[in-house]
């Protein structure tokens, strides 16, 4: 028992001096706040950054490589792969919100769902291999809500119903 009270009185202690620190620093004008570590940058052997995206159905895995700004999408370019304008712009979200546009080559695998769902997926594995290539990133794409995962999935066919949740028209006689 008084060896507990022993160790918290030392760390009151360690605590207070801390505090002290912190106030002084303060008064300098200078952060004296503990700094979060950044995380390492993680590379496969040929120097790119691997990462996997997923919306609806969809999965998209990508590879990130400094180049000129090409993005190729199960071996197509992607203007041909995602005809649409607007797919093209969710795809190319990570890179203007990091004002990275043209800075780095993409290599995308994809199946599943349908185009919008590959779209989304895209753009989630980009901004996760941005963040592994360049963690100093990770904060302005997290803030952009493009690391969260958007878990919205189609729902279930219920037996007894026309669809998910439609019922069987009403008939009277």
């Amino acid at each position: 028992m008084a060896d507990n009270r022993q160790s918290l009185s030392d760390i009151k202690d360690i605590a207070g001096d801390a505090a002290e620190a912190n106030a002084a620093g303060a008064e300098n004008g200078v952060d004296t706040r503990p700094t979060m570590p950044l995380r390492e940058q993680e590379l496969d052997k040929h120097g790119r950054a691997y990462a996997t995206g997923r919306r609806k159905d969809a999965v998209a895995r990508v590879w990130l490589k400094p180049g000129t700004g090409q993005i190729m999408v199960n071996g197509r370019d992607q203007s041909t792969y995602f005809a649409r304008p607007s797919l093209r712009l969710v795809i190319n979200q990570p890179f203007d919100v990091t004002e990275r546009r043209g800075q780095y080559d993409v290599m995308v695998t994809v199946k599943g769902g349908g185009l919008s769902g590959q779209a989304g997926a895209v753009k989630h594995g980009i901004s996760q291999a941005l963040t592994r290539y360049e963690p100093a990133l990770r904060s302005t794409v997290k803030s952009a809500g493009f690391l969260t995962r958007d878990s919205r999935v189609v729902e279930r066919k219920k037996y007894g119903r026309a669809k998910a949740r439609r019922s069987f028209q009403f008939s009277k006689r």
